[in-house]
């Protein structure tokens, strides 16, 4: 029976489950799906601090020529507090001391006599960091299920937080299937193509924060087949199939799924491309077989892989899409199943790219998303709303 994609997705995510947690470094950290709130052991600042080289000394007294008293660089405390007609010069995220209420750039100084100054300026701001300005002891910091990037290490150095605890990489295995395709180090002979599910598929898990393992093309014999599935059911938690999912004499995968063990959900969805993809499961081990042709395989991945995965490794907001207006009308023939199509974005509007099918992967090279076209639409004029999906 076919379905809709809404109930292809409500399916694989009602399945989807949270993997273990496990601690990491701070160095091993980026791209990990962070498990547990983060919160911050200090004040930051710890104290009020300099925001600019120059002379801190108390607004009330910038009309004044003043004396220095002390020079206080980063990482070193003051030893002495501001009184009237005094200042002391400071560094650029330096404690400012006791009795200055603002810190005079140098460039709007200048020196009167040696150890004295003068403000050269008409006003000043106060070029101070107030003490717990950014975030206090306690205050939470990053919160689970975020998606850990550079920045985000961070905020965790500076608040001491040096083996987060993240969740476990899913391992998702990928194979290829069909005689009919050769690796790309070869040159197809009459009848072959080169094999590029394989390999954008084993990159498109990678960058969903996976530990992704390319297995190989498995021949159209059902037992190689079975085989090379068994060994990847063994070794990982996810396993995608490529090819082999539609109605031909070799296209036995199915068969194999269920010889397996695999419980299968669903063969069939309302969707352009990607309707002979099939879903199953086997314990905690979850199952894809994808379809053959390059931008179904691409498709199913962004739009049903990878928000399983994500969800399975703690991420909030695993589905996420922009509504912007077309900005050209679109027409297609058919409107029984959802379309997904290649699309240009530019100045904050979508154009559909030229498209030939499911196996027209060069329409992927320009795409900065794919767009729904939703069941039962035949045309879009431009300025409708499209839901897009960025890749």
């Amino acid at each position: 029976m076919m379905i809709t994609y809404e109930e292809a997705l409500e399916i694989v995510l009602n399945n989807a489950y949270l993997f273990d947690k496990e601690t990491t470094s701070l160095l091993n950290s980026n791209r990990r799906l962070l498990a547990e709130d983060v919160f911050s052991d200090i004040n930051m600042p710890p104290f009020n601090r300099s925001a600019v080289d120059g002379f801190a000394c108390r607004r009330a007294d910038i009309s004044l020529e003043l004396e220095v008293i002390e020079t206080v660089r980063a990482g070193q405390f003051p030893a002495k507090n501001i009184e009237q007609g005094k200042c002391t010069r400071i560094m650029t995220g330096a404690p400012v001391p006791e009795g200055a209420d603002c810190v005079l750039m140098v460039e709007e100084t200048t020196e009167t006599a040696s150890g004295r100054i003068k403000f050269t300026g008409e006003k000043t701001k106060t070029n101070i960091s107030p003490f717990a300005e950014d975030v206090k002891t306690g205050d939470c910091v990053l919160n689970a299920g975020t998606v850990i990037s550079p920045q985000h290490i961070a905020i965790m150095a500076a608040v001491g937080y040096v083996n987060p605890l993240v969740y476990r990489k899913p391992k998702v295995a990928i194979i290829a299937t069909g005689d009919e395709i050769v690796e790309p180090h070869l040159k197809p002979g009459l009848s072959q193509i080169r094999n590029s599910n394989g390999y954008q598929l084993t990159v498109q898990a990678a960058q969903a924060g996976t530990e992704a393992r390319y297995m190989g093309i498995a021949p159209d014999t059902e037992e190689d087949t079975f085989r090379i599935l068994n060994e990847a059911l063994d070794q990982s938690d996810v396993v995608l199939l490529t090819g082999g999912v539609s109605m031909g004499t070799y296209d036995f995968v199915p068969k194999i799924l269920e010889k397996a063990g695999i419980n299968i959900l669903f063969r069939t969805i309302a969707l352009q491309p990607g309707k002979p993809t099939i879903f199953g499961t086997r314990g905690e081990k979850r199952i894809f077989g994808l379809p053959g042709n390059p931008v179904s395989s691409f498709t199913i991945f962004e739009i049903l892989v990878k928000p399983m995965i994500c969800k399975m490794m703690g991420v909030n907001a695993p589905v996420k899409h922009m509504r912007l207006p077309l900005g050209a009308d679109y027409q297609r023939k058919r409107n029984d199943r959802m379309q997904w199509l290649p699309v240009e974005i530019r100045e904050g509007k979508v154009y559909p790219l030229e498209y030939h099918g499911s196996a027209h992967i060069f329409a992927l090279a320009e795409a900065g998303g794919l767009a729904a076209i939703p069941l039962g639409t035949t045309h879009m004029n431009a300025g409708d709303l499209i839901d897009v999906r960025p890749v």
